[in-house]
């Protein structure tokens, strides 16, 4: 796509993200309950960190963490939060994990790793994190499980939020062929139109184990949650728990 880099969401969106309504978004702290059980002594690493919503209640917790994003204005928006400029960020594409260290646990939460547009790039990503985990750490991944009958001749458009003078849209296309969807949030109001644009590439549980093991790790456990919920064929995303084989 033409004008797209692994900053251009998060450089459209900054100023508006934590006022956003994503229906899918599961409560913080039920996220930082889960990952303050897996990391242990840390420290830990967010992979496409943002504007800190997970990043900064886990750092009250205790839990030493570092992340990476690649944009300056979602990190900017996390800088002028309480406990923000405590937090060690490296800016750039989080696929090549470019920190150095070993962590106790690296995770990716919301479908972020989705942003990795290309397989070679999720799994370019897998091996990054596996060099960079301890001998017991691990690797999670918070992801929708892809659901093709939400689009209609490959396309789709729904509504996100609508209130008495705003509306919220997503305009999707589909490509099955590479597995990807791009999508434009647009936001109208009586003041201003504002368009920012997501591209993804989506991959299936299965696909993703199968990159991880390309990677050097192995799934340990898949939840249909973070209050590990069971996860079946009715589960419309997973946290995936992966470990060093």
């Amino acid at each position: 796509m033409t004008g797209w880099d692994a900053s251009t969401y998060g450089e459209r969106i900054a100023d508006l993200y934590d006022t956003m309504a994503f229906r899918e978004l599961a409560p913080a702290s039920d996220t930082v309950a889960f990952l303050t059980e897996l990391a242990g002594p840390g420290p830990v690493l967010e992979l496409g960190v943002g504007t800190g919503r997970i990043a900064l209640p886990l750092a009250e917790e205790g839990v030493r963490v570092q992340g990476i994003d690649a944009s300056p204005a979602m990190v900017a928006r996390m800088r002028a939060k309480p406990g923000g400029d405590g937090i060690p960020v490296t800016i750039g594409d989080f696929a090549d994990v470019g920190v150095e260290g070993a962590f106790s646990l690296v995770f990716v939460v919301f479908n972020t790793f989705f942003a990795l547009v290309t397989q070679d790039d999720q799994v370019r990503c897998f091996a990054n994190v596996a060099a960079h985990l301890d001998a017991g750490g691990a690797f999670v991944i918070e992801a929708f499980v892809p659901d093709l009958a939400r689009f209609d001749r490959d396309q789709r458009v729904g509504v996100v939020d609508l209130t008495v003078d705003t509306v919220h849209l997503d305009a999707s296309r589909h490509d099955l062929a590479t597995q990807r969807v791009s999508s434009r949030h647009v936001m109208l109001s009586e003041q201003a139109t504002r368009i920012v644009p997501v591209e993804l590439r989506y991959a299936w549980p299965s696909e993703l184990d199968l990159m991880a093991r390309l990677g050097g790790l192995r799934l340990r456990q898949r939840f249909g949650g973070w209050h590990k919920e069971p996860f079946d064929s009715s589960s419309p995303r997973h946290v995936s728990v992966y470990e060093k084989e």
